[in-house]
C-alpha cells in the first residue's frame, strides 16, 4: 500500500522537486517530535510529572529558535531524492547552532532572573538533539532510499548488471552515479581492482574482486549480460589497452568514464558514461611538450594558419590558443568550415579568446594578389602552413589540382614568408612524402624541396621548418569515419589488403608535436614524429567492429577492395638515405635530408606552371618524376611513365 502510493507520488514528481515550504513543516514536527519524546523519555514515561503548561513555551521557544536557523543557514533547500553528505553536514550545524543557542539563552534568562521557570532542563535538550538530528538525517535517506528504489523497479527503468573495473574515488562516484540513474535500474555486482590490499573487501558496501574472479563469478556464464564500466582515474595506456583487451576478446560490452574536464558543468552523470573508442585503444603516453619554450615562441605573436579549418589547422588554432597569441589569423578557402571554427572558439573558449585578436579570413592560398595584401595588413611573424590536398586515390586523378595546391600553393605563402620577414614558416608534410608511389606523395615531396631550398639562401631571415608524421584519427578522409559510416549502414567494411598497415596519431596528439617541433626548430629542420607501432587496418577494422556491440562476419562482413590509386602497402617516415638524430623530446627526431637544388627545383616548378595550362596530365607527372627519382608509381595509371623512364635510360 505504502509502495503503491509512494509511486504515484513519484509518476506525478518524476520531474518536479518537493515544496521546499513542505520541507521546512516536516522539519518542524520532527522538532516538536523530538523534544516532546525528550520530555517523555526524561521523565521515564510518567507523563503526569511533566509540567506541560510550562513545558509548552518551552517547546515554542525551541521552535522559533529551530525556524530561524534553517531560514539563516538553509537546510531545507537541498533536493531530497539527492541528499548527499554536504546535506548531513549542513543539518548537523543548524541542529547543532540552534540547540547551542536555546542553551544558552535558557541559562542566561534563568541567571538573570533568577527564576527556575525560565531554565530548560540541559538533559532535556540534550536529548532532543541526538533525536531531532537523528530522524532528520534519517527522514531524507529513507525518502531518498524509497525513490531510488522504486524508481529503479518502475516501468520505465531497464534493468542492467553492471561490474565496474576500479574502486577507487572515481569508482565510487560512478556507483552512486548509476544509483542515482531513474531511466535505468542498474544492479552493481562488485568493483574488480588491481590493488591486492582491497581485494574481498568491501568499498560503499559494494564487494572488491580482482579480475579474474569476477570473470569466473559473474561473466564468464553470461558475458552479453554484463556491461564493464572502466572508472580509473589514473591508468598508463599499456594497461588501459590490456584490459580493454581482455574483455574484448570475449565479446563483452566495455564502457568507460570520461575525464573529470569532460563532465557537463563539473559534474558527472550515467548519461555521459560513454562506450570504448577506437581511439582509447590506440592511446599513448600523454605528451609532455616544453610549455615554457613555447609560449616563448607564440606569446604575443601574430600567427596566421593556412588551412584552418580542417581537421588539423583547426586543432592547431585550438591549442594556440592557450599559448596567448597577439593576433590568430585563420585562413581557408570554406567558409562554413571557417564559421563554425570560430563560433567554437568563442563560445567553447571564452576564458582564452578575450585577449585575442581572432581573424578569421576566407581566402585561397592560390591567389596570390589577395595572399600579398593579407601579410601586408597584418603581418604575421609566425606561420603553420596546412594547407592542402591530402585524399591520395582522388589527387592520383586530379594531378592538376593536387599540383596547384601543395606545390604552387606552398610556394605563394613561402615566398611571400620571406618577403614579409616572418620569423618562423612550419610546413604541415606527410609520411606520404617518403619514397612517394602516389601524386600526393609526390608533391607534398616537391613543396619539401622547395621550402629546403628556400632556406638554404643565406640571405633570408625566415626559418623554414618541416613536420612529417602519418595517418591522425579522425582527420577529414581517414580510415576510422569511413569505417563508422560502413558499421552504421550494416556493413561491409571494405579494407584495400589484409596486409597494409598504417601509423596512427591523435589530431591533438599530432598538432601538440607540431607547436613543439615549430617552437625548437632552427632553419632547415625536417622533424619526424615518432608514430609508435603500426597497425594493420584488418585488425583496426574487427576492433571496431567490436567495440560497436557486433561481431564480424555473423553482424558484419570485411570485404576486401584491392589497393587504391598510388597506394601502398606500408608508410615510411624516413627513406633509406636518409638519417635522423634524436631530439630533447623522444616523439621527435631530426631527419637528415639530402642536399636539394633550389634552382633545379625553381626551374622544375617553372615548368609544371607552363604545362598545367595544357591539362596534359602525364606530362604534369613526368615532370614530378623527373625531380624526384625515388617517386615510383604503384597501382596507379602513371606507372607506364616509371617504365618508360626505364627504356629511355637502357643502352642501346
Amino acid at each position: 500500500m505504502v509502495e503503491k502510493v509512494f509511486r504515484s507520488v513519484l509518476d506525478s514528481y518524476h520531474h518536479r522537486f518537493v515544496s521546499r515550504r513542505l520541507i521546512l513543516i516536516i522539519d518542524l514536527i520532527i522538532v516538536a517530535f523530538s523534544f516532546s519524546a525528550a520530555c517523555i523519555l526524561r521523565f521515564n514515561f510518567a507523563l503526569s510529572e511533566i509540567n506541560w503548561p510550562v513545558y509548552k513555551y518551552y517547546l515554542l521557544f525551541l521552535l522559533v529558535v529551530r525556524l530561524g536557523s534553517f531560514l539563516v543557514l538553509r537546510s531545507y533547500h537541498g533536493i531530497v531524492r539527492h541528499t548527499s553528505l554536504e546535506d548531513m553536514r549542513l543539518i548537523f550545524q543548524t541542529v547543532s547552532l540552534s540547540s547551542l543557542i536555546v542553551s544558552v539563552v535558557s541559562v542566561l534568562a534563568a541567571y538573570a532572573y533568577g527564576d527556575i521557570v525560565l531554565y530548560i532542563p540541559v538533559s532535556i535538550l540534550l536529548i532532543e538533539y541526538f533525536i531531532c538530528l537523528f530522524l532528520m538525517i534519517a527522514s531524507r535517506f529513507f525518502v531518498k532510499s524509497m525513490y531510488q528504489d522504486i524508481a529503479r523497479h518502475s516501468p520505465r527503468a531497464r534493468s542492467h548488471a553492471v561490474i565496474i573495473y576500479g574502486a577507487g574515488q572515481l569508482g565510487i562516484l560512478t556507483r552512486d552515479v548509476l544509483l542515482k540513474d531513474t531511466l535505468k535500474a542498474y544492479s552493481i555486482l562488485g568493483f574488480i581492482d588491481d590493488n591486492p590490499t582491497l581485494i574481498n573487501k568491501s568499498v560503499a558496501g559494494v564487494r572488491v574482486m580482482d579480475l579474474e574472479t569476477a570473470y569466473q563469478k559473474y561473466i564468464r556464464e553470461n558475458p552479453a549480460g554484463i556491461e564493464i564500466i572502466l572508472a580509473i582515474q589514473h591508468i598508463s595506456p599499456g594497461r588501459k589497452k590490456e584490459i580493454l583487451e581482455y574483455f574484448l576478446q570475449r565479446d563483452i560490452v566495455v564502457k568507460v568514464v570520461p575525464s573529470a574536464n569532460e563532465w557537463l558543468e563539473g559534474t558527472l552523470s550515467s548519461g555521459q558514461i560513454r562506450k570504448i573508442r577506437i581511439e582509447d585503444l590506440l592511446e599513448r603516453e600523454p605528451i609532455k611538450l616544453d610549455s615554457l619554450n613555447v609560449q616563448r615562441q607564440i606569446g604575443g605573436q601574430v600567427v596566421a594558419i593556412t588551412g584552418a579549418a580542417g581537421s588539423i589547422g583547426s586543432e592547431i588554432a585550438r591549442q594556440l590558443l592557450h599559448y596567448q597569441p597577439q593576433k590568430l589569423l585563420m585562413i581557408d578557402q570554406s567558409e562554413s568550415g571557417l564559421y563554425d571554427l570560430e563560433f567554437e572558439l568563442r563560445n567553447s573558449y571564452k576564458n582564452l579568446v578575450g585577449t585575442i585578436e581572432i581573424v578569421t579570413i576566407v581566402a585561397s592560398v592560390l591567389d596570390e594578389v589577395r595572399m600579398r595584401r593579407l601579410f601586408s595588413l597584418h603581418r604575421p611573424q609566425i606561420v603553420f602552413h596546412a594547407a592542402a590536398y591530402k585524399h591520395v586515390p582522388l589527387m592520383e586523378r586530379y594531378p592538376y589540382e593536387s599540383i596547384r595546391t601543395n606545390v604552387l600553393g606552398t610556394k605563394i605563402i613561402a615566398d611571400l614568408s620571406v618577403q614579409f620577414q616572418v620569423d618562423k614558416f612550419v610546413f604541415v608534410s606527410t609520411d606520404k612524402a617518403v619514397n612517394p608511389t602516389n601524386v600526393m606523395g609526390a608533391t607534398k615531396r616537391l613543396a619539401e624541396m622547395y621550402v629546403q631550398g628556400l632556406n638554404s639562401h643565406s640571405m633570408y631571415t625566415t626559418d623554414f621548418i618541416i613536420t612529417r608524421f602519418g595517418n591522425v584519427l579522425g582527420s577529414n578522409g581517414s580510415v576510422v569515419p569511413l569505417f563508422k559510416k560502413q558499421i552504421q549502414a550494416g556493413g561491409p567494411i571494405t579494407v584495400t589488403h589484409p596486409d597494409v598497415i598504417r601509423y596512427f596519431m591523435t589530431i591533438p596528439e599530432a598538432c601538440q608535436l607540431v607547436l613543439e617541433a615549430g617552437a625548437m626548430g632552427k632553419g632547415g629542420d625536417v622533424f619526424v614524429f615518432n608514430m609508435g607501432e603500426p597497425v594493420r587496418i584488418e585488425d583496426l577494422a574487427r576492433r571496431m567492429v567490436q567495440l560497436s556491440g557486433l561481431v564480424v562476419d555473423r553482424d558484419i562482413k570485411i570485404a576486401y577492395s584491392g589497393l587504391r590509386p598510388g597506394e601502398k602497402l606500408y608508410e615510411e617516415l624516413l627513406s633509406e638515405d636518409e638519417s635522423h638524430i634524436p631530439t630533447h623530446h623522444p616523439k621527435i627526431l631530426i631527419a637528415r635530408l639530402p642536399s636539394v637544388s633550389y634552382q633545379e627545383t625553381e626551374d622544375t616548378i617553372r615548368e609544371l606552371k607552363r604545362v598545367l595550362p595544357t591539362g596534359d596530365r602525364d606530362a604534369m607527372v613526368a615532370l614530378l618524376k623527373s625531380i624526384i627519382p625515388e617517386y615510383i608509381s604503384q597501382n596507379s595509371e602513371f606507372e607506364k611513365l616509371d617504365h618508360l623512364h626505364e627504356d629511355l635510360s637502357d643502352p642501346v
